[in-house]
């Protein structure tokens, strides 16, 4: 039976996607592939998934895009002291929900990006 088997990537538009791939580089340790595309590989308890929210919902402010990004990560305030060095807007506190950490910040081109723990 055919399914879908996860998120295959994000894709963004912006003005200048050298620089915004060398942020990602210098700042979050990110490493850009030889065609250019920014991946990581699995530690193979990665999920991904796609979750709704009204077209009025304010949890993705202060960003203006229709969309955010959520990273699974080992160290959210690592992540975020990483971010915050590069010159990102952090958003808020990092937060203990008891089932993961998470952090936020708007990255160079304004999309907000939220960091997850997982804590389980």
């Amino acid at each position: 039976m055919a399914k879908i088997l996860g998120v295959g990537g994000v894709f963004v538009k912006c003005d200048d996607p050298d620089a915004y791939k060398d942020w990602w580089k210098t700042h979050m340790g990110v490493v850009p592939s030889e065609w250019g595309g920014m991946e990581w590989q699995s530690d193979g308890k990665a999920f991904t998934l796609l979750s709704t929210f009204k077209t009025d919902t304010d949890y993705f402010e202060p960003s203006d895009a229709s969309f955010m990004i959520n990273l699974r990560v080992d160290d959210v305030p690592g992540m975020i002291e990483k971010a915050r060095t590069g010159g990102a807007k952090i958003i808020g506190e990092i937060s203990d929900e008891g089932y993961g950490v998470f952090g936020w910040f708007i990255d160079p081109i304004g999309i907000k990006i939220e960091l997850w723990q997982d804590t389980s």
